[in-house]
């Protein structure tokens, strides 16, 4: 067991709360209930922090789980980077800028890019979208209309979660290849979706936020890092210092309410007694450890799809790609990324394909994938044809996030239950946001509000600036 001592942290009163999951949620809320004076006790079951967006060593290789990006609108893991001093080590584009290569056209047609001008929104994309070559000309036009009727939509409707994207767009004109050259290119990245099974809610949350709030909402972040080096070893500095105790490999068995009003989180070999209990783990193991009535539909939770991610990783003898990273159109092919820096990749390079929406192929056997996906990779970058593949593997998120279909916000809890001092926090829980770091970082300052407000705390100020600036 790993312990925190930290000592910078302020001086914590007699409360206590235990946090029980130590992904992005859970390091959250811990933080922000240590900035603000209370005794934390984080648990997680894992030998390390980070929940699903972590590392692992292959050989001499230090390899991301998974592709995961911010953007700029990201408000909340950009505080919560800021709070690690890890900022520097996942930077945003200057500006918005995405190759997106079609293997069905043909060579020295095939790139097309999205970016953003220095315009006021939505004028700082129609650039980019009237020189955008995936998409015909009166595609482009109707994709502008779609997109300002998108941002007459309030968000604060409930009716818009109980419709699915694809419908709406097309009752806006969009044509299928307008969704797959533009509408699923973002949502299917973002969503974890094809825009027929997403909520409109969730979809139009996405779109307004992302590209029709700011100009420079959607420039793309990603950690030159590894993942590890972020929401493990970071994160843990954070807590220590913030006198946190952290205890990963520490599964809980049970949380159950005192008769005086506390609350005991039964844990191997020991009990720990606590004033709240914040749950930041997966909405069926929240299912799990809550104790009756807490919620008043607890089944819900499980009503509660999730949708996978697999990610294909291709290590090459040399170089193949001059880009950072690239969408891709006419291929099974839908993002790649070079992570041949971040890896610690001496020499060659190693590219990874984050693909979503991967219910069809995330338990296909691994010699199937590669037949798949280095045929696709050589038709879309030449000089991979020349290039011999040193390693080829597979990570697979069987339950990556939780599936944004039509009336899912409805499943989705705040942060309080009905059980006094009992909270809960999950990129799954009613933030507003799909799956992503963000909801994740999100449900973490909720639950800590929450928490302090319960405990009679002030919020501290800093934490809660980023709900300001967003």
């Amino acid at each position: 067991m790993t312990h925190g001592t930290g000592s910078q942290g302020p001086v914590a009163d007699g409360r206590h709360t235990v946090v029980v999951g130590g992904g992005l949620a859970g390091i959250t809320t811990a933080l922000a209930l240590a900035d603000a004076g209370v005794r934390v006790t984080l648990l997680e079951g894992r030998p390390r922090l980070g929940g699903l967006a972590f590392s692992f060593q292959r050989g001499e290789l230090t390899v991301d789980n998974g592709q995961h990006v911010y953007l700029r609108c990201c408000t909340a893991y950009r505080w919560f980077l800021d709070r690690i001093e890890g900022a520097a080590l996942a930077p945003l584009q200057d500006r918005l800028d995405v190759p997106v290569l079609d293997a069905a056209r043909p060579a020295g047609r095939r790139l097309g890019r999205l970016r953003r001008d220095a315009l006021p929104v939505p004028l700082h994309l129609g650039r980019s979208l009237a020189t955008y070559p995936h998409l015909s000309l009166a595609d482009r036009a109707k994709v502008g209309r779609a997109a300002l009727a998108l941002k007459g939509l309030d968000l604060a409707d409930p009716a818009l979660d109980t419709q699915d994207f694809g419908s709406w767009l097309a009752a806006h004109g969009q044509s299928e290849r307008a969704v797959e050259a533009l509408w699923d290119l973002v949502g299917v990245a973002t969503l974890n979706a094809v825009a027929g099974d997403a909520s409109l809610g969730l979809a139009a949350m996405v779109f307004k936020t992302g590209l029709l709030s700011d100009p420079g909402a959607a420039d793309i972040g990603w950690a030159r890092v590894p993942l590890g080096d972020l929401h493990d070893r970071l994160a843990r500095k954070a807590l220590d210092s913030a006198g946190v105790r952290t205890e990963v490999r520490t599964r809980v068995t049970s949380v159950s309410e005192n008769v005086n009003g506390g609350w005991s989180v039964q844990v191997p070999g020991e009990t720990l007694q606590a004033d709240a209990v914040v749950l930041a783990v997966p909405q069926r193991e929240a299912h799990d450890l809550l104790p009756a009535g807490a919620l008043d539909a607890p089944e819900r939770l499980l009503e509660i799809g999730t949708a996978p991610i697999l990610n294909v990783h291709v290590v090459y003898d040399r170089k193949v790609l001059a880009r950072p990273f690239f969408a891709a159109l006419g291929t099974p092919v839908q993002w790649v990324f070079d992570r041949t820096e971040a890896s610690g990749l001496r020499e060659g390079q190693y590219l990874a394909l984050s693909q979503s929406v991967a219910q069809d192929e995330i338990d296909e056997p691994v010699a199937v994938l590669r037949e798949r996906y280095l045929p696709e990779l050589e038709r879309l970058l030449p000089p991979a044809r020349g290039a011999q593949v040193l390693d080829f593997f597979v990570t697979r998120e069987r339950t990556a996030t939780f599936a944004p279909t039509p009336g899912v916000g409805r499943l989705r809890p705040g942060a309080r239950t009905k059980a006094s001092g009992l909270y809960l926090a999950g990129a799954w829980t009613a933030t507003g946001w799909p799956a992503t770091m963000e909801s994740a970082v999100r449900s973490g300052v909720g639950a800590a509000d929450a928490v302090l407000g319960a405990l009679g705390r002030p919020r501290p100020q800093h934490l809660f600036e980023f709900e300001e600036a967003a």
